[in-house]
This record gives C-alpha cells, sequence and structure tokens, in this order.
C-alpha cells in the first residue's frame, strides 16, 4: 500500500511523517527504514529505524530512483516499511507527473508486501486525480 501525506513547505509534513514512524515501529513485527534528503532527523528517529540519505548515493532520476528502493527491498528480506520524506526531491520527480513512480511503487508494495508513507511538497487539489485516494494526511 502507497499512502501519502501531503501539503505545501513548512505545513508539518515531516513531523507527521516522523510521528507516524516513531509509533508505528512499535506495531511492526519486521524492519522499517526512512529516506531522507539529509540526515537532519537522524536523531527524531526511533534508534530501530534504519535512516537512508538518498543524495549520497548519486540518484538522478526516478527511474533511478525506483532501482535504488528495488535494491533496498532485494537487500531485506524482513522489510516491512518504508517511509519517505521530501519523496519529491529524493524520486527527482520535483515539477513532474508522479503517477508513474507511483504506479511502480504501488506494484513493488504488492509484489513484496511492503507499505509506502510519502510526504510530498503538494496540496492535494494538485495531485492528479488517481492518486487522490492515496493521501492519508492533507496539511
Amino acid at each position: 500500500m502507497v499512502q501519502l501525506i501531503v501539503g505545501k513547505k513548512g505545513k508539518g509534513k515531516t513531523k507527521c511523517l516522523l510521528d507516524k514512524v516513531n509509533s508505528e515501529i512499535q506495531n511492526v513485527l519486521g524492519n522499517v527504514v526512512y529516506l531522507d534528503k539529509t540526515a537532519k532527523h537522524m536523531y527524531e528517529l526511533n534508534n530501530k529505524i534504519r535512516l537512508i540519505v538518498v543524495p549520497d548515493f548519486n540518484v538522478s532520476n526516478s527511474d533511478e530512483f525506483i532501482g535504488f528502493i528495488s535494491g533496498i527491498i532485494s537487500q531485506d528480506h524482513d522489510l516491512q516499511q518504508m517511509y519517505l520524506d521530501s519523496f519529491l526531491k529524493i524520486a527527482c520527480l520535483e515539477d513532474s507527473d508522479i503517477t508513474g513512480t507511483l504506479d511502480k511503487l504501488d506494484k513493488l508494495s504488492d509484489k513484496f508486501n511492503i507499505d509506502f508513507v510519502l510526504s510530498v511538497s503538494m496540496d492535494e487539489s494538485e495531485l492528479p486525480e488517481n492518486v487522490k485516494s492515496k493521501v492519508i494526511v492533507s496539511l
């Protein structure tokens, strides 16, 4: 399942995402990964959550990003949840259509039984219609 936390910059999406991942870690049996653009929130994450700073790996487009996600999945058979902060930035999708990348994440989610939660710096009204059903929090 792919879920979205949406809102313009500065509305509190990261805090919402951090609260969600830190509360969910108590309930999951598998591993949890948090992808971000910096290590800034490292000390706000529970120590059971693996933080990956995506720009450290030179991801330069959305296809490479999906390959990067697939690599993480292939290396961790116990992976249960992935949290993606600053999704548009880390997936190289700023000012681009997010539909194709979300479809690929949906397929990965279904195939490997992994839940994805993304923070997206867009107003809910700016999202494509077929994506709006994935929104869990709109700020």
